[in-house]
């Protein structure tokens, strides 16, 4: 499994305290939106060149750990 916090980062200075790749202005939202979208992680890459492979799988598994919390947003 990726350990996303190698790879992520969160700045209140930086993208409003987004969550962003670090090293980056690249946020973790930007990524999933991506994804969603139906991009592939190469397609993403070649649209991002500072992102790695490694960065997109991070970002995946931020978002995994998130839906694990106790606490989760409301579907609407």
């Amino acid at each position: 499994m990726t350990n996303w916090q190698e790879r992520i980062t969160q700045n209140p200075n930086v993208c409003h305290g987004k969550p962003c790749i670090k090293g980056t202005r690249i946020m973790v939202s930007v990524i999933l939106d991506n994804l969603a979208e139906g991009l592939t992680f190469e397609e993403i890459v070649q649209e991002y060149p500072p992102l790695a492979l490694e960065d997109i799988k991070a970002a995946i598994a931020y978002a995994a750990q998130l839906t694990r919390e106790e606490e989760l947003l409301p579907l609407r």
